[in-house]
C-alpha cells in the first residue's frame, strides 16, 4: 500500500450526509486536542493534508483520507468542554450515524494522551467500540513529551486503567513528533486489507 499517494477526499457535518462505504475504513478517535489530525498526516506522509490546531474541538466533521485501497477517517473529538450543547449534539449524533450506518470499518485506532490517566470519556469510547465489535488498537499520544522512566511507568498503569477493556489489545505509544509507532500503525493498517 502506498501512503503516499492519499487525497483528502471529503467532509460531512452531518449524519444525513455520510456517503455509503464502499473500501475498508480505519477510523481515528479520541479526546479533542490528542493528535488525531497529526497521525494521520505522519502516517500519509504530509505535514498538513488533515487539518492540525491547537485549539481543541477544531475538527468538527468527519473526514475522509483515501488511499490506493482503504479511507482513513479523522473523527470528531469528545470530551471539550467549550463547545455549544447544540454542537456537542450535532458531534454526537454525527458520530452515531457514522458508526451504525454499516460501514465497512475495519479497524479503529483509539488515541488517548500518554501524558495522563485513561478517561472516563475514552473508557465510554472503548465501551463502545466493543460493544459494537470494532476491533480496536490503542495508540498513546505524545510519548515524546515524556523520559524513558516516565514512558515505562505509564505503559504499566495503562492496562490496569483500561481493565477489561485493555485485554488482548495493542497498545502503541505514538510521537508526530519523532515518528514513533508510525510503521507500526502502517503495518497493522496493511495487514487488515
Amino acid at each position: 500500500m502506498n501512503f503516499n499517494n492519499a487525497v483528502f477526499e471529503k467532509a460531512f457535518a452531518l449524519a444525513n450526509q455520510l456517503e455509503a462505504s464502499d473500501l475498508p475504513e480505519f477510523c481515528f478517535c479520541g479526546r479533542s486536542n490528542v493528535g488525531k489530525s497529526s497521525l494521520i498526516n505522519r502516517l500519509l506522509n504530509r505535514k498538513s493534508l488533515a487539518r492540525v490546531s491547537s485549539k481543541p474541538g477544531k475538527t468538527g466533521t468527519v473526514n475522509f483520507y483515501r488511499t490506493d485501497s482503504v479511507r482513513l477517517v479523522d473523527l470528531p473529538g469528545y470530551g471539550y468542554a467549550k463547545v455549544s450543547l447544540s454542537e456537542k449534539d450535532r458531534w454526537a449524533e454525527l458520530m452515531d450515524g457514522y458508526f451504525g450506518s454499516g460501514r465497512n470499518i475495519v479497524m479503529a485506532f483509539q488515541l488517548i494522551d500518554m501524558r495522563h490517566p485513561v478517561s472516563e470519556f475514552d473508557i465510554s469510547m472503548l465501551d463502545f467500540l466493543s460493544q459494537m465489535k470494532i476491533p480496536y488498537t490503542v495508540v498513546l499520544t505524545k510519548s515524546d513529551k515524556l523520559n524513558k522512566s516516565e514512558t515505562l511507568n505509564r505503559l504499566s498503569l495503562i492496562k490496569n486503567e483500561l481493565g477489561v477493556l485493555g485485554e488482548n489489545v495493542r497498545i502503541i505509544p505514538f510521537s508526530a513528533y519523532n515518528n514513533e509507532g508510525t510503521e507500526e500503525i502502517r503495518r497493522i493498517i496493511e495487514a487488515s486489507v
